[in-house]
Parts: C-alpha cells; sequence; structure tokens
C-alpha cells in the first residue's frame, strides 16, 4: 500500500503549521505501507492541483491531509467535506472567496473514505486524546478534502481520502490570548502514525458512536 500525506505551510501570520513539522517526523513506512509526503500550498484554487500532480505520478492507495486548527484541543479526524468556499481569511496569495461553489458538477458534500473512528480509536490508544470531526470548517482545509473526494469519485476509483486536523503547537500560543490548547509536534506525529497503522489495519470501520449533541 502507499500513503500520500499531504500537510499545509503555515498560514495566518504563522512562522510555522504544526501539520507539515509533524509529518516530516512521520516515518517513510508505516505497518508496511509505503509514506509519501508532501508540503502544500494554503492557497484555494493550487492545494489541490498539487495533490492530483501527486496522485496522478505516485498512485497512491490512499491520501490523507493534515491541516491547523488552532484552537482545538485533540487530534479530530474529519468525516464530511461540504462543497462551499467562504475564507474567514486571504489564504496565502490573498484569495479570499465568499460562498463559493467549489465543483460545480460536485455533490453537496462529500464522506471520508476512510476509517475515521478506527483511526480515532488508535490514536487514543497511544494516550492522545482525539475524536470525529462533523465538520472541517470553510478554508482551504475543507476545500482541499472536498477536492481529494471529487477527484476520488470522478477520476481515481478506488482511492480512498481523508482529512485530519491537529492543534497548535505550544510555541504558537505565546502572545496569544489564554487558554490555547496546544499539543507537541512528536505527539502530533505520533497520532498521524497512529492514524496511519488504522488505514493500513481496518478496511472496515468501527461500529460504535461518536457523534456529537451540538
Amino acid at each position: 500500500m502507499r500513503i500520500l500525506l499531504t500537510g499545509f505551510d503555515p498560514f495566518g501570520g504563522e512562522k510555522v503549521n504544526p501539520a507539515f513539522e509533524a509529518v516530516k517526523l512521520v516515518p517513510s513506512s508505516v505497518a508496511g505501507a509505503e509514506i509519501v509526503k508532501l508540503e502544500i500550498p494554503t492557497v484555494f484554487g493550487k492545494c489541490d492541483k498539487v495533490v492530483a500532480a501527486a496522485v496522478r505520478e505516485k498512485r497512491p492507495d490512499v491520501v490523507l491531509s493534515i491541516g491547523q486548527a488552532g484552537g482545538r484541543f485533540d487530534m479530530t479526524v474529519e468525516r464530511v467535506a461540504v462543497n462551499i468556499a467562504d475564507g474567514r481569511i486571504a489564504d496565502n496569495e490573498g484569495n479570499q472567496p465568499i460562498d463559493q461553489t467549489i465543483r460545480e458538477d460536485g455533490e453537496n458534500a462529500y464522506f471520508a473514505t476512510l476509517p475515521v473512528k478506527a483511526m480515532v480509536e488508535r490514536i487514543r490508544s497511544k494516550g492522545i486524546p482525539a475524536s470525529v470531526s462533523y465538520t472541517a470548517g470553510s478554508y482551504v482545509c475543507n476545500y482541499i478534502m472536498y477536492c481529494e473526494l471529487y477527484m476520488a469519485a470522478k477520476e481515481f476509483p478506488g482511492l480512498r481520502c481523508g482529512f485530519m486536523h491537529v492543534p497548535f503547537l505550544p510555541a504558537q500560543a505565546i502572545g496569544k490570548p489564554s487558554p490555547v490548547p496546544t499539543m507537541s509536534v512528536e505527539n502530533i506525529a505520533l497520532a498521524i502514525e497512529a492514524a496511519l497503522e488504522a488505514i493500513v489495519d481496518s478496511p472496515a470501520d468501527l461500529r460504535r458512536s461518536e457523534g456529537t449533541i451540538a
């Protein structure tokens, strides 16, 4: 099995992005799967092209993308991506789409095709907090997740895709109003590795509740 593992570059004035910093620490082989790492730009209309080119070149079986969600306390495995781009802030090239449809011929939403509950369970088994998330936001993270699932549906049947958000690094909390939840880059990398193990080991997801009330 070959897994394309992507992480975004820094955005929003941050000097680092824990997503790709952690991706760099993940072993090149996990549970027998080859891990191909790729840094992608935090730019609407560009990150998807970079990933698509890598998929066509590397022909992975799985794409797992990682992004920063400052303010979240745990590793959050995303279950759904929606067909809308609505940028609260501009991306790294100044683009700020408002209420923009991502793909005119795409579904209103696509669900992750990875075993999200099994991924959460495996991360927790390493002593790291994790949960299933039912909103990937409306920024570039949701955008890339949607584009990957759209690409799989339209061009690469059998390609499985998903997305996971990670908290800030401790150094990123400096100067921000408290409380600011953080996680070490080592624990983030360990959680990503655990998620990858679950992807390899779990062709079917767990059947148990990971829903939310609000």
